[in-house]
């Protein structure tokens, strides 16, 4: 019998918001939550402050925890509060606190009725033990999340079966599905519902989850917050934080696919550094999806000795000339398990982490610096997030002090922790492009801030032009990845259609040479041009999008953000899928129609310049904007400081130009520049530099102080307003006020 404690005990022990309540009910459980042997047993109730904002609720059968039942790696690692116990009798409604909120717990049926400090309910959740469901209130405003694939930012009035992979018509427009069982609201509650797994029938004012028919529990997390930036801070709280990656993921990356040998592999890398494109990363295909990639075939770790014949004396070269060297893997074992660190029999079952593991660790050591992880689909949630973590602690495990690299197709709630995701096999299509920048935004707020997709889409289509590319070029370099990738591959390189020849076309029976271009379309040099202007944009903006990605791994901010995040009072900004920021202070509006040469653009309350024209304007109202061929509209809001550097041709070169510091006036505004090695783990270790640019518009004052870190140096900064002079500062790490005129 559990021990029986007061109602002031209760009341007393919950407020605290560090203790959890454990209510047996004596109700019977329905069959699907029974036990296939002894029948249905009473249930028990189970509620954890894990703190005063997220709220757990476990329902299981009596004297069977749940964390028994099920471990998918989803949550982050931490020590949980140990739960008081009490027992439940009758009908009447047990009432507790939850911090500033009461619970209310009914019995008939089982419901927890969560209410805020001034009555309102927060949420709500029913559990229909006959039909094996849950019941939970959407509220007035749009519900956010269910992962990847979605069809629409506001998942109201939508089902979702939370299919794993590339599923269907759906690919071609939305990308593969990623499902992640958290939904958030726009009144300030979010649910994850961490176990059973199951589908999802979402209405305009509730909506339904009804668990898999193998579930023998419930485990659900409530979060609650004041503001959406600080509901995904609780999320990333509860899945945990998303890594730092290394600065040359951030910088461009060339995805290659059939290669007609050694010196093909070669020669592209010297182009992009002759006709200074900057360029990180090469990406190799492996062979299987294409008739001649890096490796012998599909799940192969034997280099293809036709175009790597001396992989050692390839990768060094490649280093030589800074890139960076990616491999693309496919079929990983079907149920993958454990962990790196496993030794013993574990370790040699083909299917233990270890085990995969050990495939990949002498290509690491010839030098390989990441990994593509593709396919993978039919992996359930676990596996997939054993996979992801694979590539993270595997490569922490060969090389200790070097921040991984991997770019997953598949994963699961928790993967920000390990890697990186793409969207999958989309096609070339102005809706397709359409989607990708709803997808980016919606990605972010289902807790994955590192997320690309296929520049120009990755199945040509006849809508498949150089103006279509240069839009998702444009879109794509204010995305956390910017890779190009895709069928017909030379023509996503930057000087790819300006040969007169798309190389290999690598069609298949659903397609024909029909979807390709047409010769004379292959000789525009404009192409080239425009994508130098945008590696060069991107390249200059790395102080100001590292910095951001700082924000990303202390808070679970996205990168690309829904404008609802920075402006949740604006209800315009709600459901608004085709303009979003990059980072704090970044609006980006991709163009996404063919023929198009202005936009529309949605400017939130305040004072916002035009980033390439310097032209103010004033924010709560759309306005019409030129945006040519060469231009994609993007504003910066009033009161940044905008840290920018030299273009260069790869992340980790060195330059002697310093950091430009622009201030964009019109309000007060803080602003901040993080930096460190852009590589190792030194940083965990204090060895970083975060330094405040507080700008006050009253006095036209900027001051610069530092807020941490022992790597803070004299250094050189222009200072200026946008469009105007600027004058050079030497900064030794002490406050500095520059009065600007």
């Amino acid at each position: 019998m559990p021990r029986t404690f007061t109602r002031r005990s209760l009341l007393q022990s919950a407020a605290a918001g560090t203790a959890g309540l454990l209510l047996e009910l004596s109700l019977p459980a329905s069959s699907a939550l029974a036990d296939p042997v002894t029948g249905p047993p009473l249930l028990a109730l189970t509620m954890t402050a894990v703190s005063e904002n997220i709220l757990r609720v476990t329902i299981a059968a009596a004297g069977e925890p749940m964390g028994r039942l099920y471990a998918d790696g989803s949550l982050a690692p931490r020590k949980w509060p140990h739960p008081l116990a009490t027992a439940l009798a009758g009908k009447s409604p047990q009432v507790l606190n939850w911090g500033s909120r009461r619970l209310e717990v009914h019995t008939d049926p089982l419901r927890l009725t969560v209410l805020q400090q001034d009555q309102r309910i927060l949420q709500e959740l029913q559990f229909h033990q006959n039909s094996a469901q849950l019941q939970f209130l959407c509220g007035d405003g749009p519900v956010y999340g269910l992962g990847a694939g979605a069809h629409a930012l506001d998942r109201r009035d939508t089902t979702d079966a939370m299919r794993n992979g590339q599923v269907g018509d759906d690919l071609k427009i939305y990308g593969a599905h990623l499902p992640i069982p958290w939904l958030m609201g726009s009144n300030g509650w979010g649910l994850f519902f961490h176990e059973p797994q199951g589908s999802f029938n979402i209405g305009m004012k509730s909506g339904v989850f009804k668990p898999n028919e193998s579930a023998r529990g419930y485990d659900i997390f409530l979060l609650a917050a004041h503001s959406p930036a600080d509901l995904l801070g609780q999320f990333a709280a509860l899945t945990g934080f998303p890594h730092m990656p290394p600065l040359w993921a951030l910088g461009y990356q060339q995805s290659h696919r059939t290669l007609a040998g050694r010196e093909e592999v070669l020669e592209e890398a010297k182009t992009f550094r002759e006709k200074q494109l900057p360029c990180d990363a090469l990406i190799y295909l492996g062979t299987g999806f294409c008739p001649s990639g890096w490796n012998t075939g599909h799940g192969s770790f034997a280099f293809n000795e036709n175009v790597f014949p001396d992989p050692v004396a390839m990768i060094r070269q490649l280093h030589q000339e800074h890139f960076k060297v990616v491999l693309h893997v496919v079929n990983p074992p079907v149920n993958l398990y454990g962990e790196v660190s496993n030794t013993g029999a574990a370790a040699e079952d083909p299917a233990n982490a270890a085990k995969y593991w050990s495939h990949h660790v002498p290509l690491d050591r010839m030098g390989i610096d990441g990994w593509w992880p593709d396919e993978g689909d039919p992996l359930p949630a676990s596996s997939r997030l054993v996979r992801n973590r694979m590539y993270f602690d595997g490569e922490r495990q060969v090389r200790p002090n070097r921040r991984p690299f991997a770019l997953n197709r598949n994963g699961y709630a928790g993967l920000q922790r390990y890697g990186w995701l793409w969207s999958g096999d989309v096609f070339s299509t102005w809706k397709t492009l359409a989607a990708q920048v709803m997808e980016g935004i919606n990605i972010g707020l289902n807790g994955i801030p590192y997320w690309g997709t296929d520049i120009g889409g990755f199945v040509p289509t006849r809508e498949f032009t150089a103006e279509l590319f240069l839009r998702w070029f444009q879109f794509s370099s204010f995305c956390p990845l910017f890779r190009g990738h895709g069928r017909t591959w030379k023509l996503r390189l930057p000087w790819g259609w300006n040969t007169g020849d798309y190389g290999p076309p690598e069609l298949t029976p659903a397609f024909s040479v029909n979807d390709l271009p047409r010769p004379e379309d292959l000789h525009n040099p404009a192409v080239e041009e425009i994508c130098r202007k945008y590696l060069n944009t991107r390249y200059q903006l790395l102080p100001y999008i590292y910095s951001a990605v700082a924000e990303t791994h202390r808070t679970g901010m996205p990168l690309m953000r829904g404008l609802w995040l920075h402006f949740p009072e604006d209800e315009k900004t709600q459901t608004m899928a085709d303009e979003y920021m990059f980072g704090p202070a970044l609006l980006v509006a991709p163009m996404l129609s063919a023929g198009a040469t202005t936009r529309s653009v949605y400017l939130p309350a305040g004072t916002w310049w035009n980033f390439w024209t310097h032209e103010e304007s004033t924010g709560g109202k759309t306005i019409e904007v030129p945006a040519p061929l060469d231009t994609i509209p993007v504003f910066v809001r009033a009161g940044t400081t905008l840290a920018m550097g030299p273009v260069k041709q790869f992340t980790n070169e060195e330059s002697s130009v310093p950091i430009s510091l622009t201030v964009y006036p019109g309000a007060d505004g803080l602003s901040a520049l993080y930096e460190d090695d852009g590589e190792t783990y030194a940083f965990e270790r204090g060895a970083f530099s975060s330094t405040e640019l507080r700008w006050n518009d009253s006095t036209r004052t900027l001051e610069i102080s530092s807020r941490g870190g022992s790597a803070q140096t004299k250094r050189q900064f222009t200072v200026g307003l946008p469009g105007m002079s600027t004058r050079q500062i030497l900064y030794d790490g002490k406050a500095a006020r520059i009065r600007l005129r």
